[in-house]
């Protein structure tokens, strides 16, 4: 299994990156790991007693978080990202990961990965955990800061199929993020969603409001992309500073800390469970292969669970099997556009 990595993208790169193909490639022998960028750059990180299954592409042109999208697709086409990319296209690589610019990935995502037939727009969807460990599927966290209904829709759709086919979910219940739970609430996007929900041929628990999301109510949870970005960096945030505030008091006294030193297997495993870093990434569902975002800000342990995440998503065949689902779509009432 070969997959690529955009080892420019992001805020700790090439760094970051290479740790991470590097840790990929000793936990997972099946794996064969291209890092794509400044050749010069990676080998300072990777030295010389690198895995032989990790290879290098050299690319110039770094697409920056502040280039405009689609413009600098089209006009670094030798870039990291875009090579990355490319690579997917080309048969070179089985899946791809960028941390780097979103919208820039996903407009590589669609011109050289190109879009499920039927597939109106790909959402980025990553799985949250829950209380009970299960975890919960979001759709869109940011491919798509505006979105229609039926996009909303199609978002479950994909889900359900994810979760149904590939994890074996029996009935997964489908929430709509919303500012209240009875029917009628919100704005006119999520009024429209919910009646197109409530008659698609999925176990729609209705709307659910973000405070109830960890508890585990729902599997999937579906929102336009600017909701979904929102939603998941407070999680993110509040996880991050509820352990600073836990900190700050378990060294504030030798008593304190001495418990602390009792407890700490624990808090490492819920930090573990909390932490973006382990959840691996969001992938692009709706393309023909499995391209991943990591996060921005991703460390060497983000880079190696996001691989993992990749490795994953090919095994399960995810990109086929939404797309042998896709004629079912179809039958449902209210057609999608």
């Amino acid at each position: 299994m070969k997959i690529t990595i955009d080892a420019m993208g992001g805020d700790h790169a090439p760094k970051a990156q290479v740790a991470g193909a590097i840790a990929a490639a000793r936990a997972f022998k099946d794996l064969s790991i291209t890092l794509v960028g400044d050749k010069e750059q990676i080998m300072e990180h990777l030295g010389d007693r690198y895995p032989k299954t990790i290879d290098v592409l050299h690319a110039e042109e770094v697409i920056l978080s502040t280039d405009a999208p689609t413009k600098a697709v089209r006009r670094k086409k030798d870039s990291s990202m875009v090579q990355t990319v490319r690579q997917v296209k080309e048969g070179g690589a089985d899946a791809c990961i960028s941390a780097g610019n979103t919208g820039a990935l996903m407009t590589a995502g669609l011109l050289h990965v190109g879009r499920i037939e039927g597939v109106s727009r790909p959402a980025l969807a990553p799985m949250l955990p829950t209380l009970d460990g299960e975890g919960f599927l979001l759709l869109d966290v940011g491919a798509n800061i505006e979105a229609k209904a039926e996009h909303l829709l199609q978002y479950a759709l994909m889900g359900h199929v994810y979760m149904e086919e590939v994890k074996k979910k029996k009935a997964p219940k489908v929430g709509l993020l919303n500012v209240g739970a009875e029917e009628g609430k919100g704005n006119e996007l999520t009024k429209q969603a919910y009646d197109l929900l409530d008659q698609a041929p999925i176990d729609f628990y209705g709307n659910i409001e973000a405070r109830d999301l960890l508890d585990g109510a729902c599997d999937i949870v579906v929102c336009d992309g600017f909701a979904g970005n929102v939603l998941l960096k407070s999680i993110e945030g509040t996880a991050g500073t509820l352990f600073s505030l836990l900190k700050q008091e378990l060294t504030s006294s030798v008593k304190n800390k001495m418990a602390a030193g009792m407890l700490k297997p624990s808090f490492s495993t819920i930090k573990e469970k909390m932490s973006y870093s382990h959840y691996g990434g969001a992938g692009l569902f709706g393309l023909n292969a499995p391209v991943i975002k990591a996060h921005g800000s991703s460390d060497h342990t983000a880079i190696y669970h996001a691989v993992r995440q990749a490795r994953q998503m090919v095994v399960e065949d995810v990109a086929t099997t939404i797309r042998e689902n896709v004629s079912n779509w179809d039958n449902v009432d209210n057609s999608i556009t």
